[in-house]
């Protein structure tokens, strides 16, 4: 049997009689293994995905083990793992033209593709609903900035407005498929995520704040002016929590530096070298170093023109805080 057309239950190497625990071990080991990010197969990891996310629900778990019995379920694997759908005009019955693994459309300016595609045939035929509604999926920001707490809420507001703005503005006009979400609950404690953007299979934790103009060192813990120090948001360990949670993603965190004067090249912000590289956890950068890392960072990712349906809805639905 080839590896296309093995059951979901052969992709992530799990018993037919697997615990939802147990598959979502072999998932997480799974995706590490076949993301291509980590040099894996983007067509092995669509597989995986597939698998995990069918399993997990129990309908759809119920309904694949059917076909599993049937003998059919390599067969819906495979089809399922191969193929992409252009997503359907506001008001279409049907998925548009159909796009093999194989076709080299996957950049980051491309339309968006969602992942699984919105085929109203293939939903009616199968009894099921989308995880969210096309409307919402193809919405590029969700959520605006709440008040939280009684202490500076309107300047927090402010600022995070102004990354807002500067995202929608300077990236989501250049990613199509970039989905950016407000006002998020840390899986990590009680703190809260000021902005989550997604691309495809990379995920950006954004957090901000306001300084003076002026140059500034960040040496990995701190910023540095003049003899003064001072800390950041702290988004390493909501990175590392979000990672876990989707491990299928590559997470990272960002901190924007915003000035009073809304120049986005100020301040500035030099990196300390024993800081400066590609593994950072979290990036300190100015607001013109934010839509240029940020686009540099969703583009390089494996299916940059990829709304990535299942983890939008997590996103939007798990804790997204309505």
């Amino acid at each position: 049997m080839t590896e296309s057309s093995s059951s979901y239950y052969e992709v992530l190497r799990v018993a037919v009689t697997a615990t939802d625990k147990e598959i979502k071990v072999a998932y997480r080991r799974a995706a590490r293994t076949a993301h291509p990010d980590h040099g894996g197969d983007a067509a092995a990891f669509r597989r995986v995905t597939a698998a995990y996310e069918t399993l997990m629900d129990p309908k759809r778990r119920k309904a694949y083990d059917r076909s599993y019995a049937a003998g059919t379920a390599g067969t819906t694997a495979a089809a399922s793992s191969e193929a992409h759908f252009d997503a359907p005009a506001a008001g279409s019955h049907a998925s548009a033209t159909v796009h093999r693994s194989g076709t080299p459309r996957n950049t980051a300016g491309d339309p968006a593709l969602y992942v699984p595609p919105y085929d109203a045939v293939a939903f009616q035929a199968a009894g099921t609903v989308p995880l969210i509604p096309f409307s919402q999926a193809s919405q590029q920001v969700h959520g605006m900035p709440r008040k939280r707490g009684i202490f500076g809420a309107e300047a927090r507001i402010q600022r995070e407005m102004r990354t807002v703005q500067l995202i929608t503005r300077q990236v989501l006009t250049a990613i199509p498929a970039a989905r950016l979400v407000n006002g998020l609950q840390s899986p990590a404690d009680n703190s809260h995520i000021d902005h989550a953007l997604l691309s495809g299979y990379r995920l950006a934790l954004i957090g901000s704040m306001l300084l003076p103009k002026g140059a500034y060192a960040w040496d990995g813990q701190a910023l540095r002016h003049g003899g003064r120090a001072i800390a950041p948001p702290q988004l390493a360990h909501v990175v590392r929590a979000m990672q876990d949670i989707f491990p299928e993603l590559n997470v990272t965190g960002w901190v924007v530096v915003h000035s009073p004067d809304g120049n986005l090249h100020e301040p500035v912000i030099d990196r300390h070298r024993r800081t400066a590289g590609a593994g950072e956890t979290v990036q300190v950068v100015n607001a013109a170093g934010l839509a240029r890392g940020l686009k540099q960072f969703l583009s390089a990712g494996p299916a940059p023109n990829t709304v990535n349906v299942p983890t939008l809805a997590r996103l939007l639905r798990g804790m997204h805080t309505g």
